[in-house]
Parts: C-alpha cells; sequence; structure tokens
C-alpha cells in the first residue's frame, strides 16, 4: 500500500520526529493533535511497520522509524526543492487560485473585482472561492486546500502572512427595536457593559474573540456573558429581537440579520475591524500573480475614494 502514501503524511511523520510530541508537532504543522494521530496511524499501516513508540511519558521513534527518517528525510528535502523550482520557473500561470471565506462578506467588496481582473489578465487561470470553517480555520491554508484566504486581523501565526488589505469595518452593536440603547445616535463599550452579551469563548479563536467582543468596557468594567443554549444563528437573532442579549458585530454584517425587530446602532469607542489577503509564507507563481492585481485593483479603489 506504499503506493497511496500522501506527502502530508510524510510531512507529519517528520515534525513528529523532530519535536518527539504530539502536541508540539500538531503547533508546528497549524493542525490539530488527533490529525497528527490519525495521519501517523494512516503511513504505518501503509508501510506495514510501526514508526513511533508511544507511552503516557514520552515518544520515541522505533527502529524501523530511525531507519525511515534516515531515508525519507533527505528525499522529503529534495522533492520540496523540484516541486518548489517547477512552481517558480512555470511559463504560464495556469490552474486554479482557491480562494478561502469564513462568510460571502468576510472579504469586503472588492474581492468581486479583484478576482474579474485577475482572470481577465491570466485567461488560462480561474478563481475558485470556497468555505472554510471557523473553528479551525487555518488548517485549509496550511494543507494545501487553499491557496489563500480573507481573514480578519490579527494574525499571530508566524509561518503566515498578511497582505493588502480588503476592508474597514465598522462596529456596531446589535439590539431589539425596543431595546433602551436601539434610539441612540451611537453607544459605548460602557453602554454594552450594562447588559449581557453572547459568550462565544471556547466557539470562536480567541484572537477573534476578543476583537469582536471585548472582555471588558473601557472603564475595566468586564462585559457581562450569556451562553447560548445551541450555539447557532437562528437562537442569536431570536435572543437579540427578544432583548435578551445585545451583540457586537460589524456594519457590513447587519443586514444579514434579516429580523425587523434588530436594528444596529454604531459602537463610538471600537476601532474598525480589519481583514486582509492572508497566505502561507512561500509563494508560488499564481498566488504572486493574485497578489499583485489584488493590490492594483485596491489601489485604484482608494484612488477613488472620497477624502475622509
Amino acid at each position: 500500500m506504499w503506493e497511496t502514501i500522501e506527502l502530508r503524511e510524510v510531512r507529519v511523520f517528520l515534525a513528529l520526529a523532530r519535536e518527539l510530541h504530539f502536541g508540539r508537532a500538531a503547533e508546528a504543522l497549524g493542525v490539530t493533535q488527533s490529525r497528527v494521530s490519525q495521519s501517523l496511524r494512516e503511513l504505518e499501516h501503509k508501510l506495514g511497520d510501526r514508526l513511533v513508540h508511544r507511552t503516557s511519558r514520552r515518544v520515541a521513534l522505533t527502529a524501523a522509524g530511525e531507519r525511515f527518517l534516515a531515508d525519507v528525510g533527505p528525499a522529503h528535502e529534495r522533492l520540496a526543492a523540484v516541486l518548489e523550482g517547477a512552481s517558480r520557473g512555470a511559463g504560464e500561470i495556469g490552474e486554479t487560485v482557491r480562494i478561502g471565506l469564513l462568510t460571502a462578506i468576510s472579504a469586503g467588496p472588492q474581492l468581486i473585482e479583484i478576482i474579474k481582473a485577475f482572470e481577465e489578465r491570466h485567461p488560462g487561470c480561474s478563481v475558485e472561492v470556497k468555505e472554510i470553517a471557523l473553528s479551525d480555520r487555518f488548517a485549509p491554508l496550511r494543507e494545501g486546500d487553499i491557496d489563500l484566504m480573507a481573514s480578519r486581523l490579527p494574525l499571530e501565526e508566524p509561518d503566515l502572512v498578511a497582505g493588502p488589505t480588503l476592508s474597514h469595518d465598522a462596529r456596531v452593536l446589535a439590539v431589539a427595536v425596543d431595546h433602551p440603547l436601539s434610539e441612540r445616535a451611537e453607544v459605548t463599550t460602557e453602554d454594552i457593559a450594562d447588559y449581557e452579551v453572547v459568550d462565544i469563548r471556547g466557539l470562536v479563536p480567541p484572537e477573534l474573540a476578543t476583537v469582536l467582543i471585548p472582555e471588558k468596557a473601557a472603564s475595566g468594567r468586564p462585559m457581562k456573558r450569556r451562553r447560548l443554549q445551541h450555539h447557532d444563528w437562528s437562537e442569536l437573532v431570536t435572543m437579540i429581537a427578544r432583548g435578551k442579549i445585545v451583540h457586537p458585530t460589524v456594519a457590513s454584517f447587519a443586514d444579514q440579520f434579516g429580523h425587523p425587530g434588530i436594528r444596529c446602532v454604531p459602537i463610538a469607542d471600537l476601532p474598525l475591524w480589519t481583514s486582509a489577503l492572508v497566505w502561507r509564507r512561500g509563494d508560488t507563481r499564481r498566488l504572486r500573480a493574485f497578489v499583485e492585481v489584488a493590490e492594483e485593483v485596491l489601489g485604484r479603489l482608494e484612488e477613488r475614494a472620497p477624502a475622509g
């Protein structure tokens, strides 16, 4: 079954051989620990030999694992160099650029114009847009399922690069139309702290959760949080419309609530929330070409934008 071995399985083994720790190997690869374990089991099954001995206290390579490491390590380096050289030396862009989105609006309104301009300049290359899960948003990028993605910032991933800025989104508070805050021209985090917000901790990556809903108001008062029962969109909308919670979000998302009982009020003391194109370090010809077009399109749009 060795013919079915995948390159990602070899990468997992090499990371595990380097770290001798499943958690650290998973962190280095940007995947879950369970995925490391699964990939290792698949590789061992296909090779028909056990490569790693694991106890409750330590991880060690077996004799077969040591032999495989000695053989596959240099071979992997040579293959990686060949693939990189072939990619950089390709005369045509070709094939498909795959972009990952958390939601259709996460990339801002400019993405459609960027895609159109790219496909016009490179008619032999198409653009494919794929939805990605918020819970493990960078995994498709690291595993090569997508080439780049539109991501909210901040980005605290050393193996990823944040490129051209796609949008600056104003912050708003979704409230029931009969809520005490609904008639305000704007609100502050001090106002929000008087009411309950949805508890998204553990459901959203921490660096995004604290930007979307701050831990504290400007004075240091903690936000009062309520955990939803089902954690789904219908429950969130219903709880806002009933006045049970208020919900900090972004202006571009306001129309998505689609409920006559909800109004969005500007939040005065939260900064704009930025989104940008993000990709893995070590680019490809297609990726460089797409980013160049994106920078040109966004530059033209910025020049057309009215002052202020």
